[in-house]
């Protein structure tokens, strides 16, 4: 499906007559991020999944500004506007949580309320995002020298060995995780690191403080970088903070139960 300059692949799971959730993956993530959280949702909602631009089957047609966070946020709203979904409810994971905080706040109409799985609002000050944005250039061209499928799984190998992710290695299903990753280009994962990177991305920290969307935030125990982030996001009114055991920043991947019942319990309350 084409829309403007971007060919979205995404898949709808459901009745059309259930509340619709759009959830977002997070980087080199895919539409298969939240399978199983979905499974476990079961037919309570109507789900929309999204390949997110350089990640997964969808295509950027365009130049590579459409890989920015502004442009994409659009490109979905349309998305949305095409397939009759006025209103709903929205999760995003880590960069799909950054994403889902600009749409929350650009587009507060659309939405219900919002899950932010550790996310961020992004960097507060000029020099800490050209410091990043080094950074996650260096990220990239590291990215770009995967030519063989091999050097792609010693980059996720050492990815992962970043403490935010905790213990995921030790998942059974760390391996499963990891071939699903491999099925992305990393030429195309560095236009987007390069382009809706948190370097990139304009700070929303401003912008947070008038939203009025009940947000839920979900952090990871042995994430302790985004439960200090996520702490200080909290002190809204409008947000509530949970903090899940046995998990570090993939809490949807590392414990997929406590993910869904924090989910369903805050869809479910009273706004």
């Amino acid at each position: 499906m084409s829309i403007e300059n971007y060919q979205f692949y995404y898949c709808l799971i459901g009745k059309a007559d259930k509340p619709p959730i759009l959830f977002l993956h997070g980087f080199m993530g895919n539409i298969d991020e939240f399978n199983e959280a979905i499974k476990l949702l079961s037919d309570e909602f109507y789900y929309l999944i999204v390949d997110l631009p350089g990640h997964g089957k969808t295509q950027v047609l365009g130049g590579d500004d459409y890989y920015t966070m502004a442009n994409t946020a659009h490109a979905l709203i349309n998305l949305l506007d095409e397939l009759k979904i006025p209103k709903c409810f929205l999760v995003g994971y880590s960069m799909g949580g950054r994403l889902a905080l600009y749409l929350t706040l650009h587009f507060p109409e659309r939405f219900h309320k919002v899950v932010l799985e550790s996310a961020s609002p992004g960097l507060l000050t000029e020099a800490e995002r050209l410091e990043r944005i080094k950074i996650d250039t260096q990220i990239g061209r590291k990215l770009t020298r995967t030519i063989e499928k091999s050097d792609f799984y010693v980059f996720l190998s050492n990815w992962y060995n970043q403490p935010i992710f905790g213990y995921i290695k030790n998942h059974p299903k760390y391996e499963c995780m990891i071939e699903s990753r491999l099925q992305n280009n990393p030429h195309e994962l560095d236009k987007s690191l390069r382009f809706m990177g948190t370097g990139y991305q304009p700070s929303l920290w401003e912008k947070l403080q008038v939203n009025k969307i009940p947000l839920l935030l979900l952090v990871g125990e042995y994430d302790k970088k985004f439960i200090s982030i996520n702490t200080e996001m909290a002190k809204f009114e409008f947000a509530e903070l949970k903090i899940i055991s046995n998990a570090g920043h993939n809490i949807h991947f590392e414990n997929t139960l406590a993910f869904v019942e924090n989910i369903k319990y805050f869809l479910y309350a009273a706004s």
